[in-house]
């Protein structure tokens, strides 16, 4: 009979065992029983808990997203100048619980797996739309109607640094990520300034 309470911990475990593997792989081609077999449980009980890899991949997914989430919150928390919050909100993208190797990889293969997966594809969506929304409240206060299309840019380039960080032999730079899209980003508030 299994222990009372244990099953939130074996699905947290199956989870960031999930990410890891997808990391270390570095595609979505892992297994139940690979992902099981570094959790420390049989493939039974992942398929028990979550019923497919499928369902598995969502399950990481959506907390890679929610842990995103919080830290943005977390960052954002008692700032009110825009040009601090962007930078905030800039800083999340880049930060260790986002932008280490296997998390790194994982947000790619989502990418890829969103070609095939509606719902990897509608929370992939929520994502975009979140960013975009908090840039472009930062944004409007400092550069008016291009909100919109420097968000965007904004956008592009952080999904850039990340596939530029996969192919880096040397592994993710989080503050070079940091120093080019707040470079943008003053160059884009300067530019609106003088015209």
């Amino acid at each position: 009979m299994p222990k009372l309470g244990m099953e939130p911990i074996r699905r947290q475990t199956l989870v960031a065992a999930t990410i890891a593997e997808i990391g270390a792989a570095g595609s979505l081609e892992v297994t139940m029983s690979q992902i099981a077999r570094r959790a420390g449980v049989s493939s039974a009980l992942a398929h028990h808990y979550f019923g497919s890899k499928d369902k598995l991949f969502l399950a990481a997914m959506r907390t890679v997203l929610t842990d995103f989430g919080a830290e943005a919150r977390l960052a954002l928390a008692g700032q009110t100048d825009p040009r601090a919050r962007l930078r905030a909100v800039v800083q999340t993208c880049f930060a260790p619980a986002s932008f280490r190797p296997g998390v790194v990889a994982a947000w790619l293969n989502f990418y890829v797996h969103a070609l095939n997966s509606d719902a990897t594809l509608r929370l992939l969506r929520l994502y975009r739309r979140r960013l975009h929304s908090n840039l472009v409240h930062d944004l409007r206060p400092l550069v008016g109607a291009r909100a919109e299309d420097i968000a965007e840019t904004t956008g592009a380039l952080i999904d850039g640094l990340y596939i530029r960080q996969v192919l880096k032999a040397d592994g993710p730079r989080a503050e070079a990520a940091v120093r080019h899209v707040m470079a943008y980003l003053d160059m884009a508030i300067a530019a609106e300034a003088r015209s």
